[in-house]
């Protein structure tokens, strides 16, 4: 997120800043959308979040 300047916020594809701050701090796990839905934005392979 840094390093494209991101906030939790400007992922309003994974959900809300509140499910976004959950994923950071390890409470919560990435679901398959949500998976799929980042290596869209950031033109990377899904394998990357898992």
């Amino acid at each position: 997120m840094q390093q494209h300047g991101l906030k939790q916020k400007d992922l309003p594809e994974v959900g809300s800043q509140g499910v976004v701050s959950e994923i950071l701090s390890g409470r919560r796990e990435l679901n398959v959308r949500q998976v799929r839905a980042l290596a869209k934005r950031f033109g990377v392979s899904a394998k990357t979040f898992l």
